[in-house]
């Protein structure tokens, strides 16, 4: 038998079937490895460099920053803005990488001396006129970027300006076409004016009930109730069940061990530097700041060798993000000058100009926020327990109410409108942190009837939302014994409209039957104006222009001697255009001059647009809609 298996060895066969047996047990051994061989990774593959997931996912977390940080903290992205906002940023990214790719196809360099002069002009980056390292270092904590990413971006930054700027110094404008601009924008109107407003209408006759009751049914959205949803809501909250949780001295200590780093406060220096551009000035300086400490004269010595010296104030240790400036700066004595360390932004003299020593709170110090952290920390932990028990409440058939009240859950009942008003138009009280307020309203309006309740996490705030939708009440029209005040004031004021209407339509024919708006006017009994000349955009309150808004952009598109009525803010306007101010073109430089430069910008910024358009498709970039959702921030 045993040598059968021998000569069995030695056939085709079993090398074959070993070889089978290695592969899988080696495949076994790496099988991450495998698995991902043929998986995309990229989001976007181009020309240029492809575009990972964990950087596009970084540029759009920033990108939606901006956005917030624009928009205020009460604002929330939707998911299609998200989407939106996901494809914007990988989109920027494109934009680079094609870009990078054209300067390296150009041979572009960019030196580091260029990159270090342009950091340095930043004026957020400066204090009193001079570079302040703070200031970047709290710039890249802010963007969550590091300085050698950040550094990259100014590198790529400087390139393109050099690639961009040679295409928009070719853009080149017509004299024809600033000409023309001059001729539409300081063209000017004179016109007749008659203007109509309600507060000059004739009284009517008072309406009769018959009337009323017409009025009121024939508007109906003017005197109906809104929308109307009544719904059970149930709260969850660490702060609702934080005076449940039981804090022992014991746990207090413990924790008080485990977090003292949260206790300590950190030893902090006030620090004056020094930058050079090179080392043997920075040693010059150093030395002389050793033997006479006037920073007066070290910043004057500084700015004499090409640099800068500027005090940092009062920092903590970490406020370097620099190790080497942070050892020296950190273990220097007070009143000491540090030997010359070097960064990527030249070479750094620091003198310790004082030490406020660092220091441990104690227990008693701390006590009571740190029970109220531990109390909030085991209440968000047992919030998570109460809704799975709630949960599963629900899915037995309770109602929301009795799970709620079962489990220790703010509970109320309200009946409210989209806006957050009650039946009586009062701000409605709803048992949610004001941060959820926007939110708890959107999903009692999205909630449906008959649909079993369950709870969902609120992204405004930490906890969780149930809702119950018991009724929902369509519009409906008030009787008119209730609202029978408001609708004689509709009335009158609409019987008003309609009265200065007519006569503004009577000046109309009238102009357009021959006569002036001036004498139609003073035969109707009105008063009329002459106005102008005004611009397309006359300065609001100039004396004498002031001509209703609405009535402009007619005055502009209608022949001399034509009239035109248009419904204002206040009433109606009926104007005749009776001039036109023709623009001169060639007596105001500075106008021309303005209409050039303008139009030489967008054309320049067409042909840029053009630019990146054609190193885009040049570069061929291919989306993965797959991995674009990963994007999404």
């Amino acid at each position: 038998m045993i040598t059968w298996f021998r000569n069995l060895t030695q056939t085709w066969f079993a090398k074959v079937l070993f070889l089978l047996l290695v592969l899988s047990f080696g495949i076994w051994g790496i099988e991450d490895t495998v698995r991902n061989f043929w998986r995309e990774t990229a989001v976007v593959r181009m020309a240029g460099g492809d575009i990972e997931v964990p950087e596009a996912q970084m540029a759009a977390r920033r990108e939606l920053q901006r956005v917030q940080s624009q928009l205020g903290t009460g604002f929330e992205a939707e998911e299609p803005l998200r989407r939106a906002i996901a494809m914007q940023a990988v989109e920027q990214l494109i934009a680079e990488r094609a870009l990078r790719a054209e300067a390296a196809r150009l041979e572009l360099v960019t030196p580091d001396e260029a990159v270090q002069a342009y950091v340095f002009a930043i004026p957020n980056f400066q204090t009193a006129g001079q570079f302040d390292r703070l200031m970047l270092d709290q710039f890249l904590r802010q963007n969550d970027m590091s300085e050698a990413q950040f550094l990259q971006i100014v590198r790529d930054d400087l390139r393109r300006i050099q690639l961009t700027g040679a295409v928009r110094a070719g853009a080149a404008v017509p004299e024809a076409l600033a000409r023309a601009m001059v001729r539409y924008e300081k063209e000017q109107r004179i016109a007749q004016l008659v203007e109509l407003p309600l507060l000059d209408a004739p009284e009517p006759e008072p309406p009769t009930e018959a009337q009323l009751a017409r009025f009121h049914a024939n508007n109906p959205e003017r005197f109906s109730t809104p929308a109307l949803r009544e719904a059970t809501i149930a709260v969850l909250t660490g702060e609702t069940l934080a005076d449940q949780i039981e804090v022992t001295d014991a746990d207090l200590a413990s924790a008080y061990e485990a977090r003292r780093g949260q206790f300590e406060t950190a030893e902090r220096r006030d620090l004056q530097q020094a930058l050079l551009p090179t080392e043997d000035a920075a040693r010059q300086v150093a030395e002389a700041w050793r033997t006479a400490a006037d920073f007066a004269a070290v910043e004057q010595a500084a700015q004499a060798a090409g640099g800068a010296a500027l005090a940092l104030g009062n920092v903590a240790r970490a406020d370097l993000p620099i190790e080497a400036l942070a050892a020296a700066a950190f273990t220097a004595p007070e009143g000491g000058v540090t030997p010359p360390v070097q960064s990527p932004f030249g070479w750094h003299v620091m003198r310790v100009a004082g030490i406020t020593p660092g220091r441990t709170a104690s227990l008693e110090e701390v006590h009571d926020r740190l029970r109220q952290e531990l109390a909030l920390e085991r209440a968000a932990d047992l919030a998570f327990e109460r809704a799975n028990r709630v949960e599963d409440a629900l899915a037995g058939g309770a109602t929301l109410e009795a799970a709620a009240r079962e489990f220790g859950l703010t509970v109320a009942r309200v009946t409210l409108d989209a806006e957050g008003r009650d039946a009586e138009g009062l701000p409605a009280v709803l048992p949610v942190p004001v941060a959820a307020r926007a939110e708890a309203l959107r999903a009692i309006f999205a909630a449906e009837l008959g649909r079993a309740p369950r709870l969902q996490e609120m992204r405004e705030a930490e906890g969780f939302l149930g809702i119950e939708l018991h009724e929902a009440r369509a519009p409906a029209l008030k009787p008119l014994e209730q609202v029978q005040a408001d609708v004689r004031l509709a009335w009158v004021n609409d019987a008003k409209r309609r009265a200065q209407e007519e006569r503004a339509a009577a000046l109309l024919g009238a102009v357009r039957g021959g006569q002036t708006l001036e004498a139609a006017a003073a035969a109707a009994g009105l008063a009329s104006t002459r106005m102008g000349p005004f611009g397309r955009q006359p300065e609001p309150g100039a004396p004498g222009l002031t001509v209703p808004r609405e009535i402009l952009p007619q005055l502009f598109a209608i022949p001399v001697n034509e009239p035109t009525m248009v419904p204002t803010a206040a009433g109606f306007a009926v104007a005749q255009l009776l001039e036109i101010v023709r623009a001169d073109p060639a007596a105001d430089a500075q106008a021309l001059e303005n209409a050039r430069r303008t139009a030489q910008q967008q054309v320049a910024e067409d042909l840029n647009a053009a630019y990146l358009a054609a190193l885009r498709s040049r570069a061929e970039p291919r989306i993965s809609p797959t991995l674009l959702q990963q994007v999404v921030p």
